[in-house]
């Protein structure tokens, strides 16, 4: 069975290098929708693959770190980097292009990632992500899987390799909640996240 969960949030960035002009060459900005696929073949003891209310703590927290933040590419020119982190407090630093294509297989990752690390504890069982759809325009998105997110041909991804700035990480539950979810021995031993 899978179930969705949908998320939003308005974020800029530039695309370098696409063939559209206007995208590649200037700051612009979306109004994201992000749906989160999440699949098991069992139900828990309350009848459902994974409670609603459960994606409202550490995936929202996570996926909201983009909102109302400028998204760059850490290939991109130093000094547009550096002009963009000096003039925003709120910014996310991808090791890829953020395309609808990229940010899907990203959060596919940090989605990925806060599963492993999760204590399923009301009879959840072999709860897996499915998907992730970016929805950058009412028209057009992107749907990233495992293969897609885990692809070194599409540009490799370290989670190491994201960054938060600041303000982002001081507005999170917990300012240290990325390093956790980075933390193997944390992968090797779930707690509750």
């Amino acid at each position: 069975m899978l179930i969705r969960k949908l998320f939003k949030f308005e974020n800029a960035h530039i695309v370098r290098d696409c063939t559209t002009q206007r995208c590649s060459e200037n700051i612009h900005g979306h109004s994201y929708k992000i749906e989160v696929l999440l699949e098991s073949n069992y139900l828990d003891d309350g009848q459902m693959v994974y409670d609603f209310g459960l994606t409202k703590r550490s995936i929202k927290e996570m996926i909201d770190s983009f909102d109302h933040a400028i998204t760059l590419w850490s290939k991109d020119d130093p000094q547009y980097i550096h002009a963009m982190k000096q003039y925003s407090n709120r910014w996310v630093e991808l090791p890829v292009s953020p395309s609808a294509e990229q940010f899907s297989r990203v959060i596919y990752l940090i989605v990925e990632r806060i599963l492993a690390c999760t204590d399923m504890q009301n009879g959840e069982r072999e709860v897996t992500l499915h998907s992730i759809i970016v929805h950058e325009t009412e028209t057009g998105y992107a749907q990233g899987f495992k293969e897609d997110a885990h692809s070194k041909l599409m540009g490799e991804i370290k989670l190491e390799d994201i960054k938060f700035s600041n303000q982002v990480k001081s507005e999170w539950s917990d300012s240290t909640l990325w390093q956790k979810f980075l933390d193997k021995e944390r992968l090797e031993n779930p707690k509750k996240v």
